[in-house]
């Protein structure tokens, strides 16, 4: 089976789960998927964020998500608990399908890790 037919298998097994958990079945988003990735990445469940603190944390899943490309990697923990990164290397120019399917492949990779889907 190719790889971008695998892929998309996996991203809409992952999709199904997650809008069936968190949204009463209508379909999350990229974005949302990767604020999910955010919010359990900090731990902080019960916290209302404001409109900065949710990019904060979006942009705590890019870094946790391509961590394992080489592109991030975990520095530390600041006094409030959130992780920080530091760049490793810098991402290449992609299209706009290019980095939809690399945060796909990325978000898909996460959640096998995490034991959620196979």
């Amino acid at each position: 089976m190719s790889r971008d037919i695998r892929l998309k298998e996996r991203w809409d097994v992952l999709v199904e789960k997650l809008s069936s958990q968190f949204s009463d079945g209508d379909a999350l988003e990229l974005d949302a998927i990767i604020y999910l990735v955010g919010l359990q990445e900090l731990g902080q469940y019960h916290r209302k964020f404001k409109k900065d603190a949710k990019l904060d944390l979006m942009h705590i899943a890019i870094c946790r998500l391509l961590e394992p490309y080489g592109y991030y990697e975990f520095d530390f923990f600041d006094e409030e608990g959130w992780p920080h990164y530091k760049v490793k290397e810098e991402l290449p120019l992609l299209k706009s399908g290019e980095q939809s399917v690399l945060m796909k492949e990325a978000l898909v990779d996460y959640f096998i890790e995490k034991e959620y889907i196979t």
